[in-house]
């Protein structure tokens, strides 16, 4: 089966101002086929969310290499991870990262205008993908400061697929969101997954979700445990 994702031996340091650099990710070896859905779990401080956004091209390992179908991002200049991300990848924030100057709807519609579509038809998609979300029509035109946490999460959620990437990343996306809604969300994950092929990694704490996965990956310390 064809690679999605491959990391080989991935390390992550923070510099410490006056203090000992702390790492968050000790050599990290995974390969997620193209097409499976994988859950990451692991206590708080475990490296998830830093795992997530280097393989997201938003945050660049401090040794070590990651390879997305097949091309060594590792290499790319800013201007190409950003093309490549735009193109390729779906992430979906833990504190979702809206534009508070703009609509819930044209959040959701921005990447895709990026990409030069027509703005119709990417409304069109924008409202077709909030709707799948269980997001209400009626705050289509609501700013994020006048969401609920939940909608800003579906929201962002619409925003990750609108561009129809081949690899959506997820940091907690159910965190805001009540059991149906979830339930919901994870159903839709396995759908595109089922039916366009598209890899998923999703972090989450709650086991429930991780079982609607095909494998759960556990870090602890940095470590794939």
């Amino acid at each position: 089966m064809t690679s999605a994702i491959v990391a080989e031996d991935v390390h992550k340091t923070y510099p410490m101002l006056g203090k000992i650099p702390v790492p968050a990710l000790n050599g990290i070896n995974l390969e997620i086929c193209a097409g499976e859905f994988v859950a990451i779990m692991g206590p708080s401080g475990a490296g998830k969310s830093t795992l997530m956004h280097i393989l997201a091209l938003l945050d660049t390992p401090t040794a070590g290499r990651v390879v997305i179908k097949g091309r060594d991002v590792s290499r790319l200049s800013q201007q190409e991870q950003a093309d490549f991300r735009l193109k390729n990848i779906g992430f979906v924030f833990q504190f979702f990262n809206l534009f508070d100057e703009l609509s819930a709807l044209e959040n959701v519609v921005l990447p895709r205008l990026i990409l030069g579509h027509g703005p119709r038809e990417s409304e069109r998609q924008a409202r077709e993908l909030l709707a799948a979300v269980g997001f209400n029509p009626d705050y289509f035109r609501l700013n994020p400061a006048e969401l609920s946490g939940g909608d800003q999460q579906r929201a962002a959620i619409a925003r990750a697929l609108i561009n129809e990437p081949t690899l959506i990343l997820a940091d907690e996306p159910t965190a805001s969101m009540d059991s149906q809604t979830a339930h919901n969300l994870l159903d839709l994950f396995r759908q595109l997954k089922r039916e366009r092929g598209q890899t998923i990694v999703m972090v989450t704490h709650e086991e429930e979700w991780a079982a609607k996965a095909d494998r759960i990956i556990n870090l602890l310390d940095g470590r794939i445990v």
